[in-house]
């Protein structure tokens, strides 16, 4: 099956070098608009945390701007242009944005599968907005974003990887030339400058790119549903089953290893659908488990995904489920050189294109 795949990979690198080439020589057009627009986006399926790097620009942006963000919404079950509402479900607007929005309601969440429509109609209805987060948005190139963030997997270098289906590549490594920033995401907190330097080097970036390095810090155990339980703060003693339905499961099992009594793991596809019986078999598997104190542990994303049955299932399976949210933090001290970037470029933008700050 290796050749198979491999022979797959090259027909897809083909189609994707040729796509590339229409937009280079505007055989396929880009559109800009005139309002600040940052994209965070990899070359990889999947896995590099972009929602939570989203979520870094939210804060940092919210205190002085409108923000708006823009995401596909994955494997939802609707089309077209929704606006996220307090009754929006994760089904509706994919399990991503519903977790943004929980966090965040203040700002103004939006999904389209046409990131061009999509962007029209937020300044439609949303006329105030000053800036637009485009998540997920590196290879839809019908959007020229002002300022392009890309991620890549330190666990999982762009340079050591193949295009789909031989490897997790959906565009090309050429491609990297069009981010302003590369932040390598998921690092060890202990990770070597000498390391750092060897993949600034691999990476082969431009002068006029500037390359960060963040972690992941775990905050502390929270319910899944929240109107049934309460937080864990005596945890030591708890035994773990843990579920997780995303890209690379790897770190966050990690985590729950090396901090936790951690006893066996689930192990779904990215962005898995729950359903009731699902739910109620991994609850049954966690019956098993011969100890008063024990508790499922799953992410952020598949908590956002799991509340949707709240009102199915039963108190005792409600109770049993917990979840860790994530936050982003800027190795080697770089956090206010980062900010001061994004700040800079917004601020510049909207006093180029006639708008100013409020």
């Amino acid at each position: 099956m290796k050749f198979v795949y491999a022979f797959i990979a090259v027909i897809y690198g083909m189609a994707v070098h040729i796509r590339n080439f229409l937009f280079d020589i505007k055989v396929l057009r880009s559109v800009t608009f005139n309002i600040p627009t940052i994209c965070v986006g990899n070359l990889t399926v999947g896995g590099t945390g972009k929602t939570p790097h989203v979520e870094y620009l939210i804060k940092l942006l919210a205190e002085k701007y409108n923000v708006a963000t823009l995401s596909r919404g994955y494997k939802r079950k609707t089309k077209g242009f929704i606006l996220a509402s307090s009754s929006s479900s994760a089904s509706q607007i994919g399990d991503e944005p519903h977790q943004i929005y929980s966090k965040h309601p203040k700002i103004n969440v939006a999904v389209d599968e046409k990131r061009v429509r999509g962007i029209k109609s937020i300044i439609e209805e949303k006329p105030n907005t000053d800036v637009i987060i485009l998540d997920d948005a590196f290879q839809h190139r019908y959007v020229k974003p002002g300022h392009s963030i890309l991620l890549v997997d330190y666990n999982n270098l762009v340079t050591r990887d193949y295009f789909l289906p031989l490897g997790r590549l959906r565009d090309s490594i050429s491609q990297m030339h069009r981010a302003e920033i590369v932040i390598i995401t998921k690092c060890p907190t202990n990770i070597k400058p000498i390391d750092q330097r060897i993949i600034s080097k691999e990476l082969k970036l431009f002068p006029y790119q500037d390359i960060f390095f963040t972690c992941y810090n775990y905050g502390c155990l929270s319910p899944v549903f929240g109107d049934v339980n309460k937080p864990i703060t005596n945890y030591e003693n708890y035994k773990m089953l843990a579920l997780a339905g995303i890209a690379n499961p790897k770190p966050f099992f990690n985590h729950l290893e090396s901090n936790f009594n951690l006893v066996d793991t689930i192990e779904f596809p990215d962005h898995f659908s729950f359903t009731e019986k699902k739910i109620k078999a991994i609850f049954e598997k966690f019956s098993h488990i011969e100890d008063v104190r024990k508790i499922i542990v799953t992410t952020e994303k598949d908590a956002s995904r799991l509340n949707e049955y709240k009102e199915l299932l039963s108190e005792d399976i409600k109770r049993s489920f917990y979840y860790i949210p994530i936050e982003v933090e800027f190795l080697n001290g770089a956090t206010k050189d980062f900010n001061t970037k994004i700040l800079k470029y917004v601020r510049k933008s909207k006093r180029d294109h006639g708008f100013h700050p409020k």
